[in-house]
C-alpha cells in the first residue's frame, strides 16, 4: 500500500525525504503539490532537481487519465471514467447541490457482492484501489471541472468495508489538514452490511456517515437481491448499526432502492418500521435506475410516495433522493460496463 509516494502520510514522507538526505520542510512541499493534483515533479519548482530527479525514479507519479466525460444537460452532474495505470477503469461522479459539489467515488475496480440490482457488480471483483488512487478521483475530478469538492460519498464501483485498510488510508489522507482537509462530517461511507467492518469503523469513531445499503425489511425479501444478507442476515446488521450509534452517536442513514413489486408494497414499508424503531436512523429512498441485464424494475412514482409517507407517519425520517445525471449512464458501473463492451 505505500509503495505509492501519494500513500503516504506526511510523516512517511517526511521519513522518504530523511532517506534522500532532505530536511522535514521538503515533505510538506511535497505533500502539497501530490494533493494539489500535480502530474508530474518538473511542476514542483521550488524542490531542487536533484531531489526532482531522485524521486521521478523511485516514486513515479501515475494520474489517472480521462477516458471519457460525460455532463447532464438537465443538471450539470459529471460522470468521469478515468484509466488507471494498469489499463483499468473507474468511474466518478460529480453532483452539484445547494450546499455545494459532492463527488461519489468507487473503491474498488468491480465488486464481489453480487447485488441483483446493480451493474458494478456483473463482472466481479478485478482488484481493490490503492489510496492514492481514490484520493485521486477526488483531486483530478476538482482540477478536470474547475469546481471545487467539499463533499465526497464512497458509493461508487465497489464495496468500501472490503477493502477496508485502504479506505481508511484514503480517510486519512483527504481529511488531512497539510492536504484536501475535507471534513469527516462531510464524507459518507456506504457498505452493503459486512457485520465484522461495521463493528471495527466504530471503534474508530470517525464523525463521517454511515450509510447502509438495507434495500429489504427482512430475510426473506434481502436474500433473493443481496447475497451478503445469507452471511450477515437483517437482524444482526441492524444489531451492528445499534452497536455503531451506541459508540459515535452518529445517526445512520439506510439506503432503500425502491423495487416494484418487492419491496415496494405497504407490507414492506410496515416490517421496515418495526424493524427501524428505536434506532436514530434517515431512510433514503432511491429511485432504482434499470439495468439492462437486470430483470427487476424501478417502482412507480406513486408507490414511492406511499412508502414515504407510511414512513414518515412512523416518525422515521425518510427523503426521495433526487435522481441526477439520468440522462448519461450515472448510475453505478453502467458506463464502465459500456466502455469495457465496446472496447
Amino acid at each position: 500500500m505505500m509503495n505509492h509516494i501519494k500513500s503516504m502520510t506526511l510523516s512517511e514522507m517526511e521519513g522518504v525525504l530523511k532517506e534522500l538526505g532532505q530536511p522535514s520542510f521538503r515533505a510538506r512541499q511535497l505533500y502539497t503539490w501530490l494533493h494539489k493534483g500535480a502530474r508530474s515533479y518538473e511542476e514542483m519548482t521550488n524542490l531542487p532537481k536533484a531531489l526532482r530527479d531522485a524521486l521521478a525514479e523511485q516514486y513515479p507519479i501515475c494520474a489517472p487519465e480521462v477516458v471519457r466525460k460525460q455532463e447532464s444537460k438537465a443538471d450539470g452532474t459529471i460522470k468521469y471514467l478515468w484509466r488507471l495505470t494498469d489499463g483499468n477503469c473507474v468511474e466518478t461522479v460529480l453532483m452539484r447541490y445547494h450546499y455545494g459539489n459532492s463527488v461519489c467515488i468507487s473503491t474498488e475496480v468491480g465488486c464481489r457482492m453480487g447485488c441483483a440490482f446493480c451493474a458494478s457488480t456483473l463482472g466481479g471483483l478485478v482488484r481493490r484501489l490503492e489510496p492514492y488512487e481514490m484520493l485521486d478521483q477526488v483531486l483530478f475530478t476538482q482540477v478536470d471541472s474547475g469546481l471545487p469538492v467539499g463533499h465526497i460519498v464512497l458509493m461508487g464501483i465497489g464495496e468500501p468495508l472490503d477493502n477496508y485498510d485502504n479506505v481508511m488510508r484514503f480517510l486519512e489522507l483527504v481529511n488531512s489538514p497539510e492536504g484536501m482537509n475535507i471534513s469527516m462530517r462531510h464524507i459518507s461511507l456506504s457498505t452493503c452490511g459486512l457485520v465484522p467492518k461495521i463493528d471495527e469503523l466504530a471503534e474508530k469513531k470517525l464523525q463521517l456517515t454511515l450509510s447502509v445499503s438495507l434495500h429489504a425489511p427482512s430475510d426473506q425479501i434481502r436474500d433473493t437481491i443481496m447475497p451478503v444478507n445469507k452471511a450477515y442476515p437483517v437482524q444482526q446488521l441492524l444489531e451492528a448499526c445499534r452497536r455503531y450509534y451506541k459508540k459515535t452517536n452518529r445517526r445512520i442513514s439506510f439506503e432503500y432502492a425502491m423495487i416494484r413489486g418487492v419491496n415496494d408494497t405497504e407490507e414492506a414499508a410496515k416490517q421496515l418500521i418495526a424493524q427501524l424503531k428505536g434506532l436514530p436512523a434517515h431512510v433514503n429512498l432511491i429511485p432504482l435506475n434499470h439495468v439492462e441485464e437486470s430483470p427487476l424494475k424501478p417502482s412507480t412514482k406513486q408507490a414511492v410516495i406511499r412508502f414515504q409517507k407510511l414512513l414518515e407517519e412512523a416518525g422515521i425520517p425518510a427523503t426521495v433522493r433526487r435522481t441526477l445525471g439520468g440522462d448519461i449512464d450515472a448510475s453505478c458501473g453502467q458506463l464502465r460496463r459500456k466502455y469495457t463492451k465496446e472496447t
